[in-house]
């Protein structure tokens, strides 16, 4: 049994782990949050959190919270212009970095303007005919 002057140490001791469960989520464990909420599909929050996290990187770790449209302009423009992504691969960049501004920050973002978007692809698949090819496919001899 302690004494009421050691009684203060066992108060302490307990106290210290409902500080813990307190805390705020970390920035991830929220955004996996919001995206289960809003039931996206695994392999999505995968690649959403792929990109949130090459973002966050991208600024040497800085919390999105303090950054801005600017800061996005300067992260998409970036794979656009020196990683040479496509342009579906940009979008989807952006729409992770949309999803975790709007739905786990709290906060829309305004324009982001001078984007340097990513070219389409100029591929064009080739499909032959029957005519073009000048044969006809193997099923249609049996």
């Amino acid at each position: 049994m302690s004494t009421p002057d050691q009684e203060h140490l066992f108060d302490g001791a307990e106290k210290e782990p409902d500080k813990k469960r307190r805390k705020k989520p970390k920035l991830l464990d929220r955004f996996s949050d919001a995206i289960k909420a809003r039931h996206y599909s695994r392999s999505t929050e995968k690649t959403y959190r792929f990109w949130i996290k090459r973002f966050i990187v991208f600024h040497g770790i800085r919390n999105p919270k303090d950054m801005a449209e600017r800061k996005v302009n300067d992260f998409l423009t970036h794979l656009a212009v020196k990683e040479h992504v496509s342009a579906s691969t940009q979008t989807q960049a952006l729409s992770a970095i949309l999803f975790l501004y709007r739905y786990v920050l709290k906060r829309e973002l305004g324009k982001i303007e001078g984007l340097v978007r990513a070219r389409k692809s100029k591929y064009r698949p080739t499909v032959l005919t029957r005519r073009t090819s000048g044969t006809a496919p193997a099923s249609s001899f049996a």
